[in-house]
């Protein structure tokens, strides 16, 4: 099901049942995966290697060579999983350098006019709203949801089971099940919506809602004293590992 208007590279591949809409532009090098959907003006650019069932809306760009000024034409990769929505004017922007790439998992959902820049790393049942942006580099674990109109620094990352808040600034990293909102951004509690909808039990919740306590609530005291003075149970619970991993590991520092 390719439209007669559609522009098809002969050294594209392409998969079983795709379905490409009026004047779509797939280039060299693009593989496309099997019962893909790309609606009217799609572009799609090489080397971009796309999994099944993604599904493309108008004047959605991806793939497109990166807006890195360190960037010299060399060949370079975008990489992306199943079950994705690009909705319209959305943008996908391939990696810097030859040995790096944009990669991002399965089952997101990009809204009109995101973006997502060179070397990104999205994870899975990400939702990235309407406007938002992410800078070069930027990390965004699994089901995080970024909302409308805001954007993360170059180099930062989201943790999962997250929520920015919308026309949020973003400069360092968004500790993981919390939601952070506002300009500068600031940690506002423990996303424990989302967490009860993906099941995670009253326990973890609880020990995560004690954990924030200690952590965010007074900003001022020193981030590394407090996480050497939590119970052993409390650090130990399994979310609340996690919390304190991803802490320890920020070079950015963490939102608080």
């Amino acid at each position: 099901m390719i439209h007669p208007t559609a522009i098809i590279s002969p050294k594209a591949e392409l998969g079983t049942d795709v379905e490409i809409g009026p004047y779509s532009v797939i280039e060299a090098g693009v593989q496309l995966g099997d019962r893909c959907k790309l609606h009217s003006h799609v572009v799609v650019h090489g080397e971009s290697t796309i999994g099944a069932e993604n599904e493309f809306f108008p004047f959605s760009a991806i793939g497109i060579k990166s807006q890195d000024l360190k960037y010299a034409g060399e060949p370079t990769r975008l990489e992306v999983g199943d079950r994705n929505v690009f909705r319209e004017n959305s943008t996908v922007h391939r990696g810097t350098l030859e040995d790096t790439l944009t990669k991002i998992g399965s089952d997101n959902f990009f809204l009109a006019y995101s973006h997502v820049a060179h070397d990104c790393q999205i994870g899975n049942h990400v939702i990235l709203s309407n406007n938002g942006t992410l800078g070069g580099h930027a990390i965004v674990e699994d089901y995080v949801v970024v909302s409308g109109l805001s954007g993360a620094h170059q180099f930062c990352r989201i943790g999962q089971h997250s929520i920015v808040g919308g026309c949020t600034k973003i400069v360092q990293d968004v500790p993981p099940f919390t939601i952070v909102d506002g300009n500068p951004a600031s940690v506002r509690g423990i996303n424990q919506i989302g967490l009860q909808r993906r099941g995670f039990s009253d326990e973890n919740i609880k020990a995560l809602r004690t954990a924030y306590k200690k952590l965010f609530l007074k900003k001022d005291l020193n981030l590394s004293k407090v996480i050497e003075s939590l119970p052993t149970e409390l650090s130990e619970q399994a979310s609340v590992a996690k919390l304190l991993s991803f802490i320890s590991n920020s070079e950015r520092g963490v939102i608080r």
